[in-house]
């Protein structure tokens, strides 16, 4: 069970976002706030495994509450929700611990797929971000680890499988497959799509 946590200090997006999940058999909504500080209360006293969290919030925003949380919880998984692309933002909540950043201009159903695959312990970025431009300290710091998920997609690649090929066999959306594809030229410090056909052609990466 996914013990979901929720700030935002704008309350129809969190009422939209409990409408989402409300059906959900296997998130439970712990507690929802509108500012950084009343979050911090919710961690410390639900202890949630995913905290889907906005940057700007009043008393405290979300990069300080992102320390805070993984300093006291480092098991517990932020994911930022914000409507801001600039770099500068995305780097300091992956800085702060954060293990997703989605845009709040994305679907519910987005929203819903980014929660599910941070409480797996793995990391999601919108596909509208540009995350090429996050800076080479932090492509070092992740360069070479990928989940589980990304090796069988890199494979797949390997084996000359399209993005919809891919979503098929593994049972996934195609937008999920095009998100992993970026990230994984993130993490492997790659300088574009094509060269992940490359990489795995090669066999640098060991099925």
């Amino acid at each position: 069970m996914i013990r979901l946590a929720i700030a935002e200090d704008h309350q129809s997006l969190i009422d939209g976002i409990k409408l989402l999940l409300e059906y959900e058999d296997n998130i439970s909504i712990v507690g929802t706030a509108n500012d950084g500080e009343a979050l911090l209360e919710i961690v410390n006293k639900k202890q949630p495994n995913v905290v889907l969290t906005d940057i700007r919030m009043p008393k405290m925003d979300g990069i300080q509450a992102t320390k805070q949380i993984k300093k006291n919880y480092p098991k517990t998984n932020v994911l930022a929700f914000t409507m801001f692309d600039q770099v500068e933002a995305i780097q300091q909540m992956i800085d702060a611990g954060a293990s997703g950043y989605i845009l709040k201009n994305s679907s519910l159903n987005e929203v819903h797929n980014a929660i599910l695959t941070v409480a797996k312990g793995e990391t999601y970025f919108d596909a509208n971000i540009n995350t090429n431009a996050l800076n080479s300290e932090s492509k070092n710091k992740s360069k070479g680890v990928l989940t589980k998920r990304q090796i069988e997609i890199l494979e797949l690649i390997g084996q000359g499988k399209t993005s919809r090929e891919i979503a098929d066999l593994l049972f996934i959306g195609i937008h999920t497959v095009d998100t992993h594809r970026k990230n994984m030229v993130r993490i492997l410090g790659l300088q574009g799509k094509g060269e992940l056909l490359r990489y795995a052609l090669e066999k640098k990466y060991k099925f």
